[in-house]
């Protein structure tokens, strides 16, 4: 069972900027399509940013210009390089692939708290 540690969130004021990262057990992001999630209190998980294989990037309107996803296979890892951060980015963020998803993975997440 392949294993997702975030790690890299904090408490920021609000224009700052936090890199998170995701570290995987096993060789799986240069094969799959992975995203960043976060989920605020009191609301549902949403798509923050995704990376396929491919290369390709893709991002929620709320976070277009500011976040950027990023991978590196060599170390396992992905990043999301936020930047501007704003206080309704506040969230439990959490990494994943597609398959991860249909399998019903999730890791324990990274919380993000940025004050005004």
């Amino acid at each position: 069972q392949v294993r997702l540690v975030e790690s890299g969130g904090g408490l920021v004021q609000a224009g700052g900027s936090l890199r998170l990262s995701c570290a995987a057990s096993e060789t799986i992001f240069s094969i799959r399509t992975v995203g960043w999630y976060r989920q605020a209190p009191g609301k549902g998980r949403y798509m923050v940013a995704t990376l396929s294989t491919g290369g390709n990037s893709n991002y929620a309107d709320a976070v277009k210009g500011r976040f950027t996803i990023s991978r590196d296979n060599a170390k396992n890892t992905v990043y999301l390089q936020m930047n501007s951060l704003k206080p309704e980015d506040t969230a439990v963020y959490y990494c994943n692939t597609d398959q991860l998803i249909v399998q019903g993975y999730w890791g324990q997440g990274t919380q993000v708290t940025v004050s005004s």
